[in-house]
C-alpha cells in the first residue's frame, strides 16, 4: 500500500465487489453505500446511522433492508425461469423460505407479501414453526403456494398438518422417518383424510464444506433407498400410492461447488423418475437448499465462496431433471427449492461502534547509561543497530535479551523498573524491524510470530455470541470493514475483541482473496477535539464504526445469552422514492428482559438491595444521599440497554 489511498484501493482491500454487489458500494465521501435493489438508489450507510443515534437508537443494532428480500427473490425466480425457457422444461419453478433460516415476524412477513407474484411458498422443520406457517401463509385456492412440512414429527404436529390440509393449504408432509408413516396413516383413517406425502432421500453424493455430512447413510435426516421402498409398498398396500407426491433431498447449506450440486441432481432425478414408474403420484422434486453465498468474494469453492452463480445454479438443475425426465418418457416434476441463505443474508447489516484499542506498546526508547544493567544496555545497541541487512538476525537477538531480562526479573537480579525499560526496548525493536517488514512482499517464517505481535485489539460494542454465533462456532467468514473513512488509508492491523469475558470472544479471521487473514487493516482512532470531551460514547476519540454483512442467515435465531448480554436492536429500512423509511425498530433487551430468563425478577432485587442500603445506613455505612443515588442507579440500569451507551 502507498501512501496515497483511493476509495478503489478500499474496494479492493476489503473485496467489496467480490461479495457486495450489486447492493455495497462505497460513495465519494467514502462511506458504504446500500442499494436495496442493485440500481442507483443508494443509502449512505454511516449518515444512516447517524440519524438512528439522534433518534436515540443506540449500537450495537441490526439494519435490515426489506427491499433486498424482494430483489433476492425477484433474481432467483428470474434465473429459474430463464432455464425452464432455455432448456423448454415443460413445468414450473415453485421455490418456499425454510423458516429455520430466520423466524422473525418481520422477515416471514415480508416475505410471504413479496412472494405472492411467485407463488412463493414456506418450508417449516418443527412445531413452532409449523405454527409460523400456518398463520402467516394466506390460503391459495389454486394451491400453487406450498407449504411444505420437514424435521421429526410427532402426533401432534402431524395430526395438525393433516388438519391444515383442510384449510385450503397444498401441504405436505415430508416423511423423515419410518415410524412416521404409519402414524399418519393410523391419523389419516381416523380423521378420513387423503395425506399429501413426500419423502426424503439420503442420497449418498457427498457433500462440501461444514455441512458436508449432510448426506450419505449416517446423514442424520432422510430414508435410505431400502427404507423408501418400504414406504412404496406400504403406501401401495394401502391402496395410497398415489399420495406420494414429492421427492425431497438435502445435501447441506452453503454448497460451494456446482460440481456437488450437478451430482446430487442426476441421483435425486433417477430416483424421481423410478418412483414414477413404480405408481406413485410423483408431482414435485425438491432440491433443497445449499445455494451459497459469496461471503468473501473469491468466486472459488473456498468454503466461504462458491464457484457459480445463480443462473449457473438454476441451469443445472433444470438441465438434468430434464434429461432424466426425457429419457424415462415420464412428465417433468414442478421444481422446488428451499434457498433461505441465499435469499436472506444480504439483507441484513450488523453495526457496532469501537468503544478502545490496545495497540502494542510504541515509545521511543531513550539512550541508555552505562551504570545500566548490561542486558538492558545490549537491548539498547540492538535497536541502534538495527537495519534493512541485519533486522531478521537483530530480531532474534532482541527475543533472547528480553527473555533473559525476565528471567533475571525472576531471579530478583533485575528491579521492576529495569524490567520495564527492558520491555520497552524490546518493543521498540520489534516496531522498528515491523516498519522495515511490513511492506515486503516476501517475509521469512520466523517473523511471523512478530507480525502476530504487532497486531493491534480493538474493543467493540458487540457479543460475538449473541450476534455472530457462527464466526465463533464454525469458523463462518463475513466481511467486516468500516463504513466509513474508506477514502483514508488504513494504516492498523488490528484483531476484533467483544465485551463478553470469555478469550473466545472475537474475531480474528478476515475474509481475504487468496486466504483467510489473522487481521483487519483498520483506521487509526482520532481524538476528539476538546469541546466534544463530553460526548455520549464516553470515549476520548471520534467515534469508528464497522458493519459486518451477508448476516441475515440463522445469525440473529442462534445467538445466546453470554455475560447476558441480550438481543440487540433491529431497525427495518424501506425504500421511499429517493429517500428511506423507518418501518419498525424492535428494541434490544433491557437488563431486565435477560434477567428474566435467568429467572431473576427486577423487583425482588431491588427490594433485596433496598434492604442492604438500610442496613448500611444504619451502620452509618452510606448516608442517605449516596443510598438514594445507588438505588437510583441501580433501577436505571435494570431499565437499560445490555450494551454499553
Amino acid at each position: 500500500m502507498t501512501d496515497f489511498w483511493t476509495i478503489e484501493d478500499s474496494n479492493k482491500l476489503y473485496q467489496i465487489q467480490g461479495w457486495g454487489e450489486p447492493y455495497f458500494s462505497i460513495n465519494e465521501q467514502g462511506n458504504i453505500a446500500v442499494s436495496t435493489r442493485g440500481d442507483d438508489d443508494k443509502i449512505d450507510l454511516f449518515e444512516l446511522v447517524e440519524s438512528l443515534k439522534k433518534r436515540d437508537v443506540h449500537l450495537p443494532l441490526l439494519i435490515r433492508f426489506s427491499d433486498m428480500l424482494d430483489d433476492r427473490l425477484k433474481r432467483l425466480h428470474d434465473c429459474m425461469n430463464e432455464a425452464i425457457d432455455r432448456y423448454n422444461y415443460d413445468n414450473v419453478y415453485r421455490g418456499v423460505y425454510p423458516i429455520k433460516c430466520n423466524q422473525h415476524k418481520q422477515l416471514v412477513e415480508a416475505l410471504v407479501e413479496y412472494g405472492k407474484p411467485y407463488n412463493f411458498g414456506l418450508e417449516v422443520g418443527s412445531k413452532p414453526e409449523l405454527m409460523i406457517a400456518l398463520a402467516t401463509l394466506e390460503v391459495d385456492k389454486n394451491g400453487q403456494r406450498l407449504l411444505i412440512c420437514n424435521g421429526y414429527k410427532d402426533k401432534e404436529y402431524l395430526e395438525t398438518a393433516l388438519l391444515a390440509q383442510q384449510l385450503g393449504h397444498n401441504l405436505i408432509i415430508v416423511i423423515e422417518q419410518i415410524s412416521e408413516l404409519y402414524i399418519i396413516l393410523k391419523l389419516a383413517q381416523k380423521l378420513n383424510l387423503k395425506p399429501n406425502l413426500g419423502v426424503r432421500a439420503k442420497l449418498q453424493t457427498k457433500g462440501s464444506g461444514h455441512w458436508g455430512n449432510s448426506t450419505g447413510e449416517k446423514a442424520k435426516f432422510g430414508l435410505t433407498i431400502p427404507e423408501i421402498l418400504t414406504v412404496v409398498n406400504k403406501l401401495k398396500s394401502e391402496d395410497k400410492l398415489d399420495c406420494l407426491k414429492l421427492l425431497h433431498f438435502h445435501i447441506g447449506s452453503q454448497i460451494s461447488s456446482i460440481a456437488v450440486i450437478k451430482d446430487a441432481i442426476r441421483e435425486a432425478s433417477q430416483i424421481y423418475v423410478q418412483l414414477s414408474k413404480m405408481g406413485a403420484g410423483m408431482k414435485y422434486l425438491d432440491v433443497g437448499g445449499g445455494l451459497a453465498v459469496d461471503y468473501d468474494g473469491s468466486k472459488t469453492n473456498f468454503y466461504a465462496s462458491k464457484n457459480y452463480n445463480m443462473q449457473n445454479y438454476a441451469n443445472d438443475i433444470v438441465a438434468a431433471v430434464k434429461e432424466t425426465c426425457d429419457e424415462n418418457n415420464i412428465p417433468s416434476p414442478i421444481l422446488v427449492s428451499e434457498s433461505g441463505r441465499a435469499i436472506t443474508s444480504h439483507h441484513s447489516v450488523l453495526i457496532f461502534n469501537v468503544v478502545s484499542s490496545n495497540n502494542p506498546p510504541l515509545e521511543i526508547p531513550k539512550p541508555t547509561e552505562e551504570k545500566e544493567h548490561l542486558i538492558i544496555r545490549n537491548l539498547w545497541e540492538t535497536y541502534e543497530t538495527i537495519d534493512e541487512e541485519n533486522y531478521q538476525e537483530m530480531y532474534h537477538d532482541a527475543v533472547q535479551f528480553k527473555d533473559e531480562a525476565i528471567s533475571l526479573f525472576n531471579f530478583g537480579y533485575l528491579s521492576l523498573l529495569d524490567r520495564a525499560k527492558a520491555e520497552q526496548l524490546y518493543w521498540g525493536c520489534c516496531h522498528k524491524i515491523y516498519q522495515i517488514t511490513k511492506n515486503e512482499t516476501y517475509v521469512s517464517d520466523d517473523l511471523n510470530d512478530l507480525n502476530d505481535l504487532m497486531i493491534a485489539t480493538y474493543y467493540i460494542n458487540l457479543s460475538v455470541f449473541q450476534s455472530a454465533p457462527d464466526a465463533w462456532a464454525i469458523d463462518q467468514l463475513f466481511p467486516v470493514l468500516p463504513i466509513h473513512r474508506l477514502n483514508e488509508k488504513p494504516t492498523v492491523k488490528g484483531v476484533l475483541a467483544d465485551l463478553t469475558c470469555d478469550s473466545d470472544g472475537k474475531i480474528d479471521k478476515f475474509i481475504d482473496l487468496l486466504d483467510v487473514k489473522n487481521a483487519l487493516e483498520l483506521h487509526p482512532l482520532k481524538p476528539l477535539e476538546a469541546k466534544d470531551i463530553d460526548n455520549k460514547e464516553n470515549t476520548n476519540f471520534q467515534p469508528y464504526y464497522l458493519g459486518m454483512f451477508l448476516v441475515g442467515a440463522y445469525q440473529e435465531i442462534m445467538g445466546n445469552l453470554h455475560n447476558l448480554f441480550g438481543d440487540i436492536n433491529v431497525i427495518h429500512i424501506q425504500n421511499k422514492e429517493e429517500n428511506y423509511q423507518i418501518k419498525y425498530v424492535v428494541k434490544g433487551d433491557t437488563v431486565t428482559d435477560v434477567l428474566k430468563y435467568v429467572e431473576y425478577s427486577a423487583e425482588d432485587l431491588t427490594e433485596k438491595l433496598r434492604c442492604l442500603t438500610e442496613n448500611a445506613l444504619l451502620e452509618k455505612q452510606i448516608d442517605l444521599e449516596k443510598s438514594q443515588l445507588l438505588i437510583k442507579n441501580y433501577e436505571e440500569n435494570l431499565r437499560s440497554y445490555t450494551y454499553l451507551t
